[in-house]
């Protein structure tokens, strides 16, 4: 017999990470968005535990976190970029040698800045 379930593989709708989100932290979310789509074209797509932000070809940041006054954004490069004030953590992930997460943690909308556009158009451009 079948039985419904919430199961942890289950991809989350937008709407159910956004769900009981401050208005603050939904103002941040959008504003990220509306300033990667000045970028190039971006999609939003939900994960089971993030969300993605994706070109035509890859995603190429991802929202890991939304508190209660912040969002939290990763952006995947192919090597570290250590001379920036924007990202608070830069780490290689285990077992590649050719990706590093840059950690970005917005706080208010004029966190994106001209810096933070200057890494938004590199992973928009990165290649595969």
């Amino acid at each position: 017999m079948l039985r419904k379930s919430h199961s942890p593989d289950k991809v989350k709708t937008l709407e159910e990470f956004l769900n009981g989100k401050s208005p603050h932290t939904r103002a941040l979310f959008e504003h990220f968005v509306k300033e990667f789509n000045k970028v190039g074209k971006v999609t939003v797509e939900p994960a089971k535990t993030m969300i993605g932000i994706a070109n035509k070809h890859k995603r190429i940041a991802y929202i890991t976190q939304l508190g209660k006054n912040f969002i939290h954004v990763a952006f995947p490069f192919k090597h570290p970029f250590p001379d920036n004030l924007c990202f608070q953590k830069i780490a290689q992930v285990p077992g590649t040698d050719s990706q590093f997460n840059h950690h970005f943690r917005m706080l208010a909308l004029e966190d994106v800045n001209d810096e933070v556009r200057v890494f938004m158009k590199i992973a928009f451009d990165e290649k595969s």
